[in-house]
């Protein structure tokens, strides 16, 4: 796929995304980041911002399969994973996918499924399959989860684990619109829904083609040396309890990798590492207790602890003339 190709067809998703959430460019470029770079997406924010909204316009800007999953605590990993039912009639199991078969899953309110099956997804999202009474089952390609979580409302809820939350490639937040995007939003969603006349600008096989030139692009040593240096910088700060993993530090280059091709460059400035710190990061590291008066998980805290890290942490010498 020639740069215009890419650049054409990304944008056209992002005009797509964009038909439905208005005025919220930063957080659409970073999910195209993410499905672009193979990741998978948490979207945390309070109730109505348009969390769900922005899953399902990504979800049907691109033609593959996609499947929904409102969590619940009742649901069960079998209610995700699928399950083998005895048919009579060959009397021999049968297995029966669930909804973790498809290209794009929704899992809305990821917080409200227990830790047991909150875990189910761990196998999926990382080794892309799914193991069912001792049978491997290898799920589509691409495969990404976009999940979404309220982090205000706490009753009947349960916090991902930091296992579950490692995970994710990134985590935005949406955030609540402006006063003209809202009173656009009033005036034009009276009657219809504009999910209703979004259509697939994108097949499937464009997308794995995208893919395959986000995974061609170019990140120098000194690039991935600077993105290893901020991810040993998250262990070492007194401001961090606990922080970023390898698994982390591998997304950060793949995602500055699709975040370079969205820009039309064939290779990794060190500035795309440091606009994906905070997104790639904080939903991994931990506070220590004496941030924000004690407020250990604030967002807020954490990111200007990672901004702060990134913008002392110095660049590998050469970075620039090699990439």
């Amino acid at each position: 796929m020639t740069p215009d190709e890419f650049h054409a067809r990304a944008q056209a998703v992002l005009r797509s995304m964009e038909s439905v959430i208005d005025g919220k460019r930063s957080a659409l470029e970073t999910a195209l980041t993410v499905l672009l770079a193979e990741g998978h997406l948490l979207i945390e924010d309070v109730p109505g911002v348009g969390k769900t909204m922005l899953a399902r316009a990504m979800a049907r800007s691109v033609d593959c399969s996609v499947s929904r999953i409102q969590f619940t605590p009742d649901l069960l990993p079998a209610d995700i994973t699928g399950v083998s039912i005895y048919n009579q009639a060959d009397r021999q199991f049968e297995f029966k996918p669930g909804p973790v078969f498809a290209n794009i899953v929704i899992g809305d309110e990821i917080n409200r499924a227990s830790p047991k099956t909150q875990s189910a997804l761990l196998e999926s999202m990382e080794e892309r399959q799914v193991t069912v009474d001792g049978r491997t089952y290898t799920l589509a390609t691409p495969f990404i989860v976009v999940a979404t979580q309220n982090p205000i409302e706490m009753e009947g809820t349960y916090p991902l684990p930091e296992a579950q939350r490692d995970r994710f490639m990134a985590r935005i937040s949406m955030g609540y619109p402006d006063a003209g995007a809202e009173l656009e939003m009033v005036r034009s969603r009276d009657l219809v829904s504009p999910l209703d006349a979004l259509r697939p600008v994108v097949t499937s096989h464009q997308l794995v083609a995208m893919i395959g030139t986000v995974r061609r692009v170019y990140a120098s040593p000194a690039v991935e040396e600077y993105a290893v240096a901020l991810a040993q910088a998250t262990r070492r700060d007194p401001d961090l309890r606990l922080g970023a993993s390898p698994r982390a530090t591998l997304q950060l280059v793949r995602a500055a990798k699709a975040r370079a091709a969205l820009a039309g460059r064939d290779f990794v400035l060190p500035d795309d590492i440091d606009a994906l710190v905070v997104p790639v990061f904080a939903h991994r590291v931990i506070g220590a207790r004496r941030l924000s008066g004690g407020a250990a998980n604030s967002s807020t805290a954490v990111a200007d602890v990672l901004q702060r890290i990134a913008a002392t942490t110095p660049v590998p010498l050469g970075s620039a003339a090699q990439s």
